[in-house]
This record gives C-alpha cells, structure tokens and sequence, in this order.
C-alpha cells in the first residue's frame, strides 16, 4: 500500500465542512478526494464535547468562538462559558469518525472516544486546539503536558485508526 496526502493532489476542491455529523463531514471530505483522485481516500472529522455543555462545542469545535477563531480564542471561549463550573460537571469528550471511502463511494466509519474533563486553566505547551484544557484524571495531566507519543497512542484518533487497521487486516486489505 502506497499512501499520499492532499499535498500530492493540489487540484482537490476544498471542502467545506457542512453536515450536521462527524460521520457526515468526514464522509464528504473522504467522498470528494476518493471522487477526484479515483483512490481510496481516508479523512476524519473530530471535536470536542462537553457535558455540560449538552455536547457542544461538538462539530463547531474548530470555530467555537468564530468563524475564523483562533485555538487560544476558543480555548478561551470554553473557559469563559464554564467559568464556575465545578470540576465534577466538566466532563468532556474529544470524539473522532474516520472515514475510508472508495471512489465509488463505497465507505467504512470507524469512531474513537477519549474521555476526560475541562481544566480551569491551560497547562502543558504540546498538542493543539483544546489539549491545554483537556485534563486527564486518571493521569493527572492535560493533552498538552503528554509526550507526543503518549497522546499518539491514547487519543480520539488513534483509538479510531487501531479499528481502521483491524479491519484493514480482516479485510486483508
């Protein structure tokens, strides 16, 4: 198996993410690359989710505090809007759906979940988006003090790519 990325199709049409899902973003992504490239194309979408906040920022994660919000400005936002919040009501959520689609269209779903809480404050310098909120219990850390590694192993995504991969393996692919 060879793999490419976007980089090695320059031409691929953006995709604007519009569905009302994980899956439903993922799959337009992964259906419009497979389309255009007539590969097999794999694309994920992923956010977080607070309990609290009844699941949001969810799929509008990437802009919950705008259209063109910086990491720092939505890490703010979910700070501010849980400001007061006791740490045993800031359950949260990061969910990933990663798609692997055939130029035909034909398609498989696989889902990651990595549970924890929302911080009260950023700790740690590694990762991106929310990790510097994302606090881990049962290692006393957030996403962004984890080595890479670590997280490469623990996260969302990578518990959806270990399905991908045994089904890769089932389906001797």
């Amino acid at each position: 198996m060879e793999l490419f990325s976007l980089l090695d199709f320059p031409d691929v049409p953006e995709v604007r993410e519009v569905g009302r899902s994980y899956l439903e973003n993922a799959l337009q992504k992964a259906r419009t690359v497979a389309e255009f490239t007539g590969e097999m194309a794999l694309a994920d979408d992923s956010g977080l989710e607070v309990d609290f906040l009844l699941g949001a920022p969810g799929i509008h994660s990437a802009r919950f505090a705008g259209p063109d919000a910086t990491d720092q400005q939505n890490v703010q936002k979910i700070l501010e809007t849980l400001e007061g919040v006791p740490p045993e009501k800031r359950g949260a959520s990061f969910q990933c759906v990663l798609v692997l689609c055939r130029p035909d269209g034909v398609h498989e779903a696989f889902t990651g979940r990595w549970q924890g809480r929302i911080h009260k404050f950023p700790l740690g310098e590694g990762g991106f988006g929310y990790d510097p909120v994302f606090f881990l219990p049962d290692k006393g850390v957030t996403v962004a003090q984890l080595p890479a590694e670590a997280k490469n192993k623990l996260s969302h995504r990578a518990q959806a790519l270990v399905k991908l991969r045994q089904w890769m393996q089932k389906e001797k692919l």
